[in-house]
């Protein structure tokens, strides 16, 4: 489960795309999960296997801030436990249940714990700016064709701007291409921050990568605040789900919305084709590929990924020794108490 993305916290969806009323089936590193609101409108989620018969919980309901299985009306709090099996009031009900997975809700989003049945002893790292009462979040989704690795040193690239973005966030340094650019990189507990000068002359912005998958971007204009995040979130080893999303202190109509997310669909449709064509589709070792000096931030990226995420996963927990319900008979998964 997770595989090469386990033990992190990452966004998997917005929040208004998380009803209270409907459940949602997401993937994360290959590992289908279903998202649910309990009773009190937080976020649960659930490894999308109903422990019974192993249907897909996401194709049921949501009763009374349960997700009830579309099979045998099976129903699972956000903690896994079963509240209610039909047709068995004596069911030891302590006995079963799902296989949960930690989940917050911060800045406008969802986010999940990729361990299973874990209870994390970190929160996620989310930017301030994300966070303020003066700021609006708002965004959206879009999936590229390519692994999540590929996606996230796009995202953390300085020098491809003028050439990949020349009619948006780049059209300002193509002319200046033949200048010197440095990457100015600063590590940090949630990542590492990077601002760029050329020719010795500080630009503005910054970029921020937030470990393991996140960009944030800082182009604020004069006194205002605007940022914009980019995650990408592994749905398996050859797709990648992009959460874009818009931090802004100005503008803050939720009508204007939209607006701000067709404007991050455009940027990351500039990258989409030149991103999905890079081969192989996952990142290699830095030495199977040449880099230069302005490459300082995904080498960084590269280094920590190989470290520590992409040997990591869990075996399926769904095959641990559970034992069944309290029926008359013998064999597998069946109690005999």
């Amino acid at each position: 489960m997770f595989k090469g993305f386990a033990n992190v916290w990452t966004p998997v969806c917005m929040s208004h795309e998380l009803r209270r009323d409907k459940p949602l089936g997401v993937q994360v590193a290959g590992t289908k999960l279903v998202l649910f609101r309990d009773a009190e409108g937080r976020p649960a989620a659930l490894v999308d296997r109903c422990p019974h018969r192993g249907v897909a919980l996401s194709l049921g309901k949501v009763k009374q801030g349960c997700i009830e299985c579309p099979f045998h009306g099976w129903q699972f709090d956000g903690k896994g436990a079963v509240c209610y099996i039909p047709w068995n009031p004596d069911a030891k009900l302590s006995k079963v249940g799902g296989i949960p997975v930690a989940s917050r809700e911060v800045a406008g989003q969802v986010w999940i714990y990729t361990a299973p049945d874990v209870q994390p002893t970190s929160e996620p790292a989310v930017a301030d700016e994300l966070q303020g009462p003066q700021v609006h979040v708002s965004g959206g989704t879009t999936i590229w064709h390519t692994h999540w690795t590929r996606a996230m040193e796009n995202m953390l690239d300085w020098p491809h701007l003028p050439f990949v973005h020349r009619k948006t966030i780049g059209r300002g340094m193509l002319q200046r291409r033949d200048s010197r650019m440095d990457i100015h990189l600063q590590e940090m507990p949630w990542g590492v921050h990077s601002t760029s000068s050329i020719d010795g002359k500080e630009q503005s912005g910054a970029l921020d990568l937030r470990w393991p998958n996140r960009m944030n971007l800082y182009i604020s204009p004069p006194g205002k605040l605007l940022v914009m995040q980019v995650a990408c979130v592994p749905v398996d080893d050859k797709s990648t789900r992009l959460i874009l999303t818009s931090a802004r202190s100005f503008l803050r109509f939720r009508l204007l919305d939209p607006i701000f997310h067709i404007m991050n669909l455009r940027i990351a449709r500039e990258d989409k084709a030149v991103v999905e064509s890079s081969s192989p589709a996952e990142i290699p070792p830095a030495a199977d590929e040449r880099s230069v000096r302005t490459d300082g931030l995904p080498l960084l990226f590269r280094k920590r990924y190989f470290q520590e995420l992409q040997s990591s996963g869990y075996d399926d927990p769904s095959v641990r020794s559970r034992r069944g319900l309290p029926v008359l008979g013998s064999g597998p998964g069946i109690d005999k108490d």
